[in-house]
């Protein structure tokens, strides 16, 4: 069955790019600037649909990101938020998904000076949050 992606799986997505750009303690400008090209590049084409402004939900993922950021969350609470979200919601997370996901979270994590520890320690983790369906 198909579930049409929404503005509220975009956010969780946010929250999950931001974690990676969190994880160690600083967001960095690169980060922000290399997802919003991502988000041009390869999330506006997911899919169509839209938010409650009439315009691309993948968009959401900068809305929230950038939100988050002003905020200073905690990368770990955010991080947990999405896993929560994805195991609620696991009907969205096809294998093409999930791809993109990883790539997306790679790159963020690679555009700062490279991949830091506690990116790669987040990235293995997601790696195997995604692959693991709950029941």
């Amino acid at each position: 069955m198909y579930k049409k992606l929404n503005a509220k799986f975009y956010q969780n997505i946010a929250k999950l790019f931001y974690a990676i750009a969190a994880s160690d303690k600083t967001v960095h400008e690169d980060e922000f600037y290399i997802l919003k090209s991502i988000v041009k590049e390869e999330w506006l084409v997911v899919d169509g649909s839209e938010d409650e402004y009439e315009t691309d939900a993948a968009h959401q993922i900068e809305f929230v990101f950038e939100w988050l950021k002003l905020k200073e969350l905690d990368a770990y609470v955010c991080y947990k938020e999405f896993i929560e979200y994805k195991n609620e919601h696991p009907y969205f997370f096809t294998d093409q998904l999930n791809n993109l996901i990883m790539k997306t979270a790679g790159k963020i994590a690679a555009s700062f000076a490279g991949k830091n520890k506690s990116e790669l320690i987040m990235l293995a983790k997601l790696n195997l949050d995604l692959k693991n369906t709950p029941l």
